[in-house]
């Protein structure tokens, strides 16, 4: 829950809608965001993928997986293969983009984690503006 809170507040200070927002009662670990663009998207579960304890150095791309209607990104690097605990992110690639992310092995790692997602997406903002 403490991560879930830390990556909320993050989301929310970089100007993206999150829910819960950091104010909520939670009920589980899942945290969404709304990102205004699909490069946003793909930056911030690369950004996960980035903080992984495992394959870190993995990039992971949008791909048309069966039983999806729409291109689907997934970024996990840890140690049981679907574990919920650990830190993942997912989104289908579409409008509204939102992300979807849950976990961490320790609040430290989320705090890493958030460290790498910040910068991808300051660095996303930042691109987009000098368009």
């Amino acid at each position: 829950m403490k991560s879930a809170l830390l990556f909320s507040a993050l989301f929310e200070e970089l100007g993206y809608e999150s829910l819960p927002s950091v104010h909520a009662l939670r009920s589980d670990i899942i945290q969404s965001v709304r990102f205004d663009t699909e490069a946003e998207l793909i930056a911030f579960c690369k950004a996960v993928q980035s903080a992984a304890p495992i394959d870190s150095y993995v990039v992971p791309e949008p791909w048309a997986m069966p039983g999806y209607a729409d291109p689907v990104i997934m970024a996990a690097g840890a140690f049981v293969q679907g574990a919920t605990t650990e830190l993942s992110a997912d989104a289908p690639i579409r409008k509204p983009y939102i992300g979807y992310m849950q976990g961490a092995l320790t609040y430290e790692h989320a705090f890493l984690a958030a460290e790498k997602i910040c910068a991808a997406l300051l660095n996303e903002q930042e691109r987009r503006g000098a368009e």
